[in-house]
């Protein structure tokens, strides 16, 4: 295998505000693969955070990505290089195993001729604070054809001010609409099982979206019992939750290291995944919207949360990966 990379840099339009501070650039590497003949694949190696550190919550990182992509060299053996893909940073293990799975077709197994799947309408992604009332009048004002999932971070600010807020949310949400919360593992116990009490019965309430900290997973258990509750940051800090939790998983393929075990898992029709965006060029976003696009076929189909209108434009995020790679000089 000869490998190739090139480090990229973007700003993200506005700031990505959560319960663990303001996401406002992401770096990374860009990988091009060349196998036998003139076959290529394309991968994409980038924690969420601009210092190449993974997000709050999430398991170690391991050595640092550039000295890794270093250490592997331009040329290895595609059996070394299996070998070498676990002990491997997870940002640099899902570069490699997106490549490796294009260089074997994948692809086509799933989308005939076509190869890479697209996927289906994304949940919209509203701002945390006073600016998500603005945002979702814009969304409303849209009238999209298809049924509105909205996701609204909280555990950002005041949770008095948050309560009123989402009043204000469930007046102007449509019946038909789906809700998720997502506080990134940011409440305490009384307040995740104060906003429970209240939307308990909400039918609009699709989850409440890793409502406490991933070391606690009592009080997990006791709040899924009361409402839906949807895991993110408990399952890279805990990876074995992925086989033992039977409510819904945000799964991050680009934080999960090699993806094929996920794609194998979506194509065999597990349940309950939903696949969520960790805000990819447009190489990782050809990946990640096939998952999306296998899980819509499942038995459980959901919105992605793909985030539309967080990535700049441009053709970094375009789905050429000639271009892609050609605008990270």
């Amino acid at each position: 295998m000869v490998l190739a990379w090139r480090p990229f840099v973007f700003e993200l339009p506005r700031a990505m505000v959560t319960a663990h501070g303001a996401l406002e650039r992401k770096r990374g590497w860009l990988l091009r693969m060349e196998g036998a003949g003139v076959a290529l694949g394309w991968g994409e190696a980038a924690p969420l955070n601009a210092e190449g550190a993974v997000p709050a919550g999430g398991s170690p990182a391991g050595p640092d990505l550039a000295a890794a992509i270093r250490g592997l060299g331009e040329t290895i053996e595609r059996s070394d290089l299996e070998l070498a893909l676990p002990g491997l940073p997870l940002a640099l293990a899902f570069a490699l195993g997106s490549a490796l799975a294009e260089l074997d077709g994948w692809p086509a197994v799933d989308g005939g001729a076509g190869g890479w799947l697209a996927a289906p309408a994304s949940a919209v992604l509203l701002p945390a604070g006073a600016a998500m009332l603005d945002s979702l009048e814009q969304v409303l004002a849209l009238k999209s054809p298809s049924p509105l999932t909205v996701k609204w971070k909280v555990a950002a600010g005041a949770d008095g001010r948050e309560r009123q807020w989402l009043e204000r949310l469930l007046q102007r949400l449509p019946a038909t609409a789906r809700l998720r919360l997502d506080a990134n593992g940011g409440w305490d116990r009384p307040t995740a099982f104060a906003w429970a009490q209240r939307l308990a019965g909400e039918a609009r309430l699709e989850w409440l979206e890793q409502p406490l900290a991933p070391s606690d997973q009592d009080g997990l258990l006791e709040l899924a019992a009361a409402v839906p509750v949807a895991l993110d940051e408990s399952l890279r800090t805990f990876p074995e939750l992925r086989t033992t939790w039977n409510g819904w998983q945000v799964r991050r393929p680009a934080f999960e290291g090699d993806p094929r075990p996920l794609w194998l898992e979506l194509r065999q029709g597990a349940s309950r995944r939903m696949i969520s965006t960790a805000l990819e060029t447009g190489l990782g976003q050809r990946l990640v919207a096939h998952l999306a696009a296998l899980q819509a076929l499942g038995p459980t189909p959901t919105a992605p949360g793909l985030a539309p209108g967080w990535c700049p434009g441009g053709p970094l995020f375009e789905s050429d990966p000639e271009r892609v790679w050609e605008a990270a000089m």
